[in-house]
């Protein structure tokens, strides 16, 4: 920045003027050092946020998923189709060529979905994803709103990347076009901005999810393996559900990894709410709740490990809450390791100990310290990708 007309002789008010260009110009040096701090710890960021050239390589992605979901390299090879959305109208009965809905249930196999260009999606009538499917967000804004919203109904090998899901509502019972070109029957839904039921290995990561009729994730009736990455979960009242209701005893053998998330502002429950099953909660940032941060009922395994915990200012600071099964909780593994409390922030554990995820080798990753999850989760939720830069 010049200074000229400035008289150098005063250096008084030389002085004052480089205070107001420094008070008054933006440390973009700071914001880019956060940035790549961030992406140095994140394991799946690394992984190809480096690359300036992601557009042509964007099924570099499917090798950087880790946690229960393991790699899902199953969604890319030979008979991958490249789908690209053109239209955001929808048809649930009979979807076009070009539309989201087209891409998910009448195209068989492998797919891998763009959008081509900004767009907001007002779905008529829930939206089932079939197996084998990538929904990649990246380079558009994407917004699915206003209705009815996404649903995973036993199927597997799916990628949900780099969209905002929001302002779902309930929807009563309807028809639809599913996987595979088939009419589908669905009974109520709640308004939940995904939910999955029996599904397996599916990796969700980088969505921006908000102000939903319901909630805004369900895994449930029996689904396991699945990965809960850098989302943005915010302004809701239940967040996320693990576990359909607790009568339902397939869920005990439910597995799920909820890591790098963003939890707030203005979250008050669920984050997540287990039942049966087993969480890996892990490098999440959680920025207060009003009722309570994590909790479950029917015996679940919970790890909480290396997370930010900061209290809200007033009411309750205690992150955990438990259902007792008949007034028994001894057989809980409420655990906690390497958290971070701020705040006030507190965690009663139960049977500590134990409560480990055995990932194999594909699922495996290295737990960043808590005091650096700030740094960590500050891109969680959808990206802004330029043309010529990183997301």
């Amino acid at each position: 920045m010049a200074l000229q007309g400035i008289n150098i002789a005063n250096p008084w008010r030389f002085a004052l003027v480089l205070v107001i260009v420094m008070l008054f110009t933006p440390n973009v040096s700071l914001a880019k050092k956060i940035k790549i701090k961030g992406l140095k710890m994140n394991v799946i960021d690394r992984c190809w946020r480096w690359n300036l050239d992601w557009r042509r390589n964007r099924l570099q992605l499917a090798t950087c998923s880790v946690g229960y979901a393991g790699k899902m390299t199953n969604n890319i090879g030979r008979d991958l189709v490249q789908y690209v959305v053109t239209d955001p109208s929808d048809n649930p009965i009979n979807p076009k060529p070009g539309t989201l809905r087209y891409g998910t249930s009448m195209i068989t196999g492998k797919k891998w979905i763009t959008f081509q260009r900004n767009m907001r999606i007002k779905l008529e009538k829930p939206l089932l994803i079939s197996s084998f499917t990538t929904i990649d967000g990246r380079g558009a804004d994407v917004d699915i709103a206003g209705n009815a919203c996404l649903m995973i109904y036993k199927a597997s090998n799916i990628i949900i990347h780099g969209i905002r899901v929001h302002h779902c509502r309930a929807q009563p019972p309807s028809t639809v076009m599913g996987p595979d070109s088939k009419i589908i029957s669905l009974g109520q839904v709640d308004g939940d901005a995904i939910r999955l039921v029996t599904a397996s290995k599916v990796w969700l990561d980088h969505i921006t999810l908000y102000k939903c009729e319901d909630g805004l994730l369900d895994v449930t009736r029996g689904s396991t393996d699945i990965t809960i990455s850098n989302n943005w979960f915010r302004d809701q009242d239940k967040v996320m559900l693990l576990g359909h209701d607790d009568g339902y005893l397939r869920d005990k053998n439910m597995k799920v990894t909820v890591m790098y998330n963003h939890f707030g502002p203005n979250c008050n429950q669920r984050m997540p709410r287990v039942r049966f099953g087993y969480a890996h909660v892990v490098n999440n940032l959680y920025q207060g709740w009003m009722q309570y941060a994590i909790g479950g009922s029917m015996n679940p395994s919970v790890k909480s490990q290396a997370n930010l915990f900061i209290a809200p200012k007033s009411g309750n600071k205690e992150v955990t809450w438990r259902k007792s099964s008949n007034g028994q909780t001894g057989s809980w593994r409420f655990y906690s390791v390497s958290d971070v409390f701020e705040n006030g922030a507190s965690f009663v554990q139960t049977a500590a100990g134990g409560a480990k995820p055995h990932y194999n080798h594909e699922q495996v990753f290295t737990v960043a310290d808590a005091r650096t999850v700030r740094s960590l989760t500050k891109a969680a939720g959808a990206l802004r990708c330029t043309k010529r830069g990183r997301c």
